[in-house]
């Protein structure tokens, strides 16, 4: 098979950090905050205006609290572990690394004593009937590392007396969140946004910030993870107060693309693009016997990080990411360390589907060279 001549223009198929948005361009962000203090006037006016354009492109309820914390989406979920549970049992739902990390979390470091693990194998969903209203329940909306996504929320009682953790971060802004079922839902700026690291949102329904105020965890909670005032939530954090000192840089690069998102449409028009993206990647697997989507049931397969299983040898799926890095093809599409080795390729709103389409011929041509 002869080498392709036609190579995505923007080969960037990172499931995190993910591309940057079309057009892109590092002088047009407006830095005029740069080099003042959060605290000022200014710093406090950027840091609210993410907020307010967040609330208003995921149509997030007027009720609910959103800050800017620590640490990306482990720090915001690590956080609301660490105040929020020990109140009651906790259901754990995990299908793939990270779920199983924040398992990990509750079982080792909060060494909780009432712990249910709901869990499946990669490329399937668990039995989320299983799922005790009575108690709290953790779980990742999309599974970055496995391609499998919940389809819908029906499965969380609206008489639910616990509350709901949502690890959100490959979802938020390529699906519709169902807000009422979400009582906390934390979310990085990396993923579907390309925004940059080091960032993460946390989202609080009344239920939560109720939870937040009355249950008093005898633990330590370190600075970071504080998210009261005395007994009552902190609201200045839910207002751009933040914990600690973020990057301003940062910030409004995340306030660029959510401009960006604003400018074509919103939440509809960001998960029109994944979905695109997707069927892009679903007709090549569909038109090849030697590859095939980890998802089982088509019904839960992701829309951003699709995930692809390929009739190779593990050693043999390396050498084919390694040669299509190397032809500058695609970067960065090999399968998460823990989990079956193949491919997986990002197809969130900042990536053009001309380049996925693109990216098939190389697929094509790096398959059958690495057989050689």
């Amino acid at each position: 098979m002869s080498k392709p001549t036609t190579k995505p223009e923007r080969p960037f198929f990172s499931s995190g950090p993910c591309a940057k948005r079309p057009g892109y361009n590092l002088a047009n962000l407006n830095t005029e905050c740069l080099g003042r203090s959060h605290r000022s006037a200014i710093g406090k006016a950027v840091l609210k205006e993410a907020i307010d354009k967040t609330r208003k492109i995921l149509n997030i309820p007027d009720d609910y609290l959103i800050g800017l914390v620590p640490a990306s989406d482990t720090g915001a979920v690590e956080m609301i572990l660490w105040h929020t549970l020990g109140e009651r049992a906790v259901d754990v739902c995990h299908w793939e690394s990270f779920g199983k990390g924040w398992l990990t979390d509750i079982t080792k470091q909060l060494k909780l004593p009432e712990v249910n693990e709901i869990t499946a194998d990669y490329g399937v969903l668990p039995d989320l009937s299983q799922v005790n209203p009575a108690n709290d329940v953790v779980f990742t909306y999309n599974g970055t590392t496995s391609g499998v996504r919940v389809p819908n929320a029906d499965w969380i009682s609206d008489n639910r007396e616990g509350i709901t953790i949502c690890d959100a971060t490959s979802a938020a802004f390529a699906m519709d969140l169902p807000w009422a079922k979400l009582d906390v839902t934390t979310y990085s700026w990396q993923k579907v946004l390309g925004g940059e690291g080091g960032h993460g949102m946390i989202i609080l329904s009344p239920k939560a910030v109720a939870r937040l105020e009355s249950f008093k965890p005898d633990r330590p909670l370190p600075k970071i993870f504080r998210l009261l005032k005395g007994d009552s939530i902190n609201a200045g954090i839910f207002r751009g107060e933040t914990i600690n000192t973020p990057s301003m840089l940062a910030v409004v690069d995340y306030i660029d693309a959510l401009d960006w998102a604003e400018s074509i449409g919103g939440l509809p028009a960001m998960i029109a693009r994944a979905d695109a993206n997707t069927t892009v990647i679903d007709k090549f697997v569909a038109e090849r016997d030697w590859a095939n989507n980890l998802a089982v049931d088509p019904a839960t397969a992701s829309t951003t990080s699709v995930c692809l299983t390929l009739d190779l040898a593990a050693d043999k799926v390396k050498a084919m990411i390694k040669l299509l890095a190397a032809e500058d093809a695609a970067y960065d599409i090999g399968a998460y360390r823990d989990a079956p080795a193949g491919l997986r390729i990002w197809c969130g709103a900042t990536v053009n589907s001309e380049d996925l389409e693109a990216l098939i011929p190389w697929l094509d041509w790096a398959y059958a060279e690495v057989q050689k």
